[in-house]
């Protein structure tokens, strides 16, 4: 009988502590977002509806479904009614998946108030992981290393908190960091539970002034599933049994690439169309259908593009998708006035400044005009007039040609941009997960002047050149690609050259307001400031300034670079024999020719271009203004020239006719134009 006594009670306190010890594993909130009812989820345990702010998705998660954040506009609240507070300990799990990390550090789950009370779970924007807790009215620290959370996997993490002893953090199951603390947590009386976001705007990490960084929102970017609260401190066993009771899938989300132009049309033009990066991004903005530009080439698969991305500030694309951009016109305070950082348009986020249109599009050529003002993070434009309100506003115009070319004409107010100005500046963009290198060479530039001197430079500081001279006019990027981007600049133009290995990801893309955060991470898209930056030559018209270069990308050596600048830079002389044209000589800002039909039956018309060496003809462009026919037969030395392009451009006053005439020649070349 006492065998059978003590047998019975052996079984029931063994039932005792099973039972005590799944009541210990039943958390008090839990969010696996199995219900989610117009914009509220059902949180689990308490059965409360919660809300939902902002884009969401609900997609798979790791058991079932699970809550998409887009990082920009995404939390979940619970009013501070409803929170369930723990006592002496707790314990914290979620299944977290990201696409990018958060721009500073970013709760998934926090009750934290301005009183530096409460706790949160977070992960930091080198994707570490963090459980902090109010102690003594300071923020206690259990962190992670860096690179803890990869990007696109699913990850188990977990924080534990025993008032007194410590607080441990598991990753996949695993101790990932463990602090020893002394006093105990303070709960706030008054605030919300949050989840996905931060609680009050904050700054970026990373950046490089705080005067031009704005405080902002932000959250967490990818889907986070089974987040759960217990009011007690789990075991590593009861962890670790945890994130092994669940074999997560793959989650859905995608490796972000800048827009990819899936169906090239396969010859020269300008289109309207509506370009995507991935769709919480796109999500944010309130445009219809057609708000960006891209001109496609005939026999070059590059592409250019005037995309919000970029703030409409256009890129060259080569073949594999490799970026080329430019700095806008930017001026900053000097001084005491230096109070905002940089203006110019990489600050306009949501493009309020900054639109693009075609404003001429034909076989031959298409122009595209930028127009911006230039912005400070602050949202704020540049010396605004005090008594008219007008301020700094700069207009680009791109003549392109079916080349893989186009002249920039960059043009404003005189008098409005103040002393500190900086005129240009190259751009390459990475990709997210591409490394400098994977997108240069280690003589990442070639420079040139128009004597056919030339130089490489590398991205070795040690091997840079001690005896820069400084006038180079031509300058190529040695992308890992067929097709480089190029620039030549007028003669007189002062070329420097600086490598900076860190890039700087506040811009192309990115939403947070910031003048510069440094790229410490490869999470998302960054521009390298490798420069070369120039001082080109400055004209004057009028009230106007302006500079202008010659841009593309193409196959081009540098050799062949300089020969091309050279017949812009110092286009051929253009003697013309025909009745009733006249010639208004070579506009460099167009690369164009300019000629017009002073009478309406001017017919047949012959000009030749003094080609030499010194000033070859490459692929000249000629305007005939009033031409005023539906067309134009094009003869070179007498014979049919089939790769040159006939365009008609209709104006309100007449029809000009647009030549580009494919040409590569260091000989006078005779053109015959017929109606």
């Amino acid at each position: 009988m006492k065998y059978i006594g003590n047998l019975i009670l052996t079984l029931l306190l063994t039932s005792l502590a099973a039972q005590q010890t799944a009541m210990a594993q039943t958390p008090v909130m839990t969010w696996n977002f199995e219900t989610i009812i117009k914009r509220t989820v059902i949180e689990e345990s308490t059965k409360i509806a919660d809300t939902i702010e902002g884009n969401f998705e609900s997609v798979a998660g790791v058991a079932g479904k699970g809550l998409r954040l887009d990082g920009f506009t995404t939390r979940v609240i619970r009013t501070g009614n409803d929170i369930k507070k723990p006592g002496t300990s707790f314990t914290i799990e979620a299944w977290v998946a990201l696409g990018e990390y958060p721009e500073n550090w970013c709760p998934v789950i926090t009750t934290e108030s301005d009183e530096v009370k409460g706790y949160r779970l977070l992960i930091g924007p080198y994707g570490q992981v963090s459980l902090e807790t109010a102690i003594g009215e300071q923020w206690i620290a259990c962190t992670s290393v860096n690179e803890t959370m990869p990007l696109r996997k699913w990850m188990h993490i977990a924080g534990v908190y025993t008032a007194q002893k410590e607080m441990v953090l598991y990753v996949n199951g695993e101790l990932a960091a463990s602090v020893p603390i002394k006093g105990s947590l303070t709960y706030p009386s008054k605030n919300s539970c949050i989840l996905g976001m931060v609680t009050v705007p904050g700054r970026p990490s990373n950046t490089i002034r705080t005067w031009g960084t704005v405080e902002a929102y932000f959250g967490l970017d990818g889907i986070i599933d089974e987040v759960k609260v217990f009011d007690t401190a789990l075991t590593v066993d009861q962890i670790k049994g945890d994130y092994l009771k669940v074999k997560p899938s793959v989650p859905d989300i995608q490796p972000r690439r800048l827009p990819t132009i899936e169906k090239n049309p396969g010859h020269f033009g300008a289109y309207y169309t509506k370009l995507n990066y991935y769709p919480g991004w796109d999500n944010l903005w309130p445009v219809d259908q057609d708000p960006d530009i891209v001109v496609c080439f005939d026999n070059n698969p590059s592409k250019m593009i005037f995309w919000r991305g970029s703030r409409y500030g256009p890129a060259w694309v080569s073949e594999n998708e490799n970026w080329m951009a430019d700095q806008s016109l930017e001026t900053w305070g000097n001084g005491k006035d230096d109070i905002e950082g940089c203006f110019e348009h990489m600050q306009d986020r949501h493009c309020r400044f900054s639109h693009v249109r075609i404003i001429e599009n034909t076989a031959a050529r298409a122009v595209v005009h930028w127009r911006y003002a230039l912005v400070s993070s602050h949202d704020h434009t540049w010396m605004p007039d005090p008594k008219t309100g007008w301020e700094c506003w700069v207009d680009e115009y791109y003549y392109i040609y079916p080349d893989g070319s186009a002249i920039r004409k960059v043009s404003w107010n005189k008098g409005t941009t103040g002393d500190a100005i900086q005129y240009q500046e190259s751009l390459p963009f990475t990709q997210p997960g591409q490394r400098n290198e994977d997108l240069l060479e280690n003589n990442y530039v070639s420079v040139a002047d128009y004597n056919y001197n030339t130089r490489t430079v590398s991205v070795d500081l040690k091997k840079q050149p001690a005896d820069w001279p400084g006038k180079y006019t031509v300058q190529q990027f040695n992308f890992k690609s067929q097709n480089k981007p190029f620039i030549c600049f007028e003669p007189g133009n002062d070329m420097w050259v600086r490598w900076i290995d860190v890039g700087y990801n506040h811009y192309p893309v990115n939403q947070a307001r910031s003048d510069g955060r440094w790229a410490k991470t490869l999470d998302r898209p960054a521009h390298i400031s490798s420069s070369p930056c120039s001082d080109p030559v400055i004209h004057e018209s009028g009230n106007r300034m302006y500079w202008m270069g010659l841009y593309g990308m193409n196959g081009l050596n540098i050799h062949d670079l300089v020969s091309f600048g050279r017949s812009w830079a110092y286009a051929p002389e253009l003697s013309m024999t025909a009745d009733g044209y006249i010639s208004n000589g070579y506009d460099k800002t167009q690369r164009c020719y300019q000629l017009e039909s002073n009478n309406s039956k001017g017919g047949t018309l012959e000009l030749t271009l003094k080609g030499s060496k010194d000033s070859p003809v490459i692929n000249p462009a000629i305007r005939v203004k009033n031409w005023n026919s539906e067309g134009a037969k094009i003869l070179v030395n007498g014979k049919e020239n089939s790769n040159s392009k006939v365009g008609i451009n209709h104006q309100l006053d007449g029809d000009d006719l647009i030549l580009y005439v494919s040409l590569n020649e260091e000989v006078p070349v005779k053109i015959t134009i017929r109606k």
